[in-house]
């Protein structure tokens, strides 16, 4: 699960001369929140559509139209824009990257290649898609949520006493009083049973 991936690829740029008036009809055009800004081929910021609206004027200013659409015509992208831009690779993994999404608290990276280009962006609604697959959510089957001690081997029993169900995801969550907490996806042969046959072979099935 690599970011190139999942990314959006050649992703629609601006170049920090540009009026702000038209990045945000830009925006507003193709449905986005968020522009690399580029010159010379290389990303030198970014700027978010609250970032543009941000730097219009008040509707309590004193100013005449004609005053405000001078102003508005003079006031630049470059202006604006973040100039320290949290950045992912495209050969990272999406984990990593979206761990910096969180930290950093921003809503999209732009990705560089490892010459340092502009090549995608990504975005949360690109970490979802991305969640969604791993979970096998739209193959269908049985999902099973279990609590098991953590320790080697646990994970192996579960999925012995699981057959002939086919797994197609494993997820696993925290620790608490020595056990951990594995959510698994399971479809094909005899999935009505599957929580039984766990069940039976002595594991504990939160949820089904």
């Amino acid at each position: 699960m690599r970011v190139r991936d999942w990314m959006t690829p050649d992703p629609i740029t601006v170049g920090p001369e540009l009026p702000v008036l038209e990045a945000l009809r830009t925006l507003k055009d193709h449905g986005f929140r968020r522009l690399p800004v580029v010159e010379a081929g290389r990303l030198i910021g970014m700027t978010t559509s609250k970032d543009l609206k941000d730097a219009m004027p008040s509707k309590a200013t004193t100013l005449s139209v004609w005053e405000l659409n001078y102003l508005l015509s003079k006031l630049t992208v470059g202006e604006m824009m973040a100039k320290r831009v949290v950045t992912a690779a495209e050969g990272e993994y999406m984990e990593d990257a979206a761990l910096r999404m969180q930290e950093h608290r921003v809503g999209g990276l732009p990705v560089l290649n490892d010459a340092g280009r502009l090549v995608g962006i990504i975005t949360v609604s690109d970490v979802l898609r991305a969640f969604t697959e791993i979970m096998g959510l739209r193959q269908g089957g049985k999902r099973l949520t279990l609590e098991m001690p953590d320790v080697p081997g646990s994970l192996t029993r579960a999925t012995q006493a699981m057959a002939p169900s086919n797994i197609i995801s494993v997820a696993t969550v925290g620790e608490a009083a020595g056990n951990r907490r594995f959510v698994i996806r399971v479809v094909g042969d005899e999935t009505a049973g599957v929580a039984q046959r766990v069940r039976d072979a002595g594991i504990q099935v939160q949820d089904e």
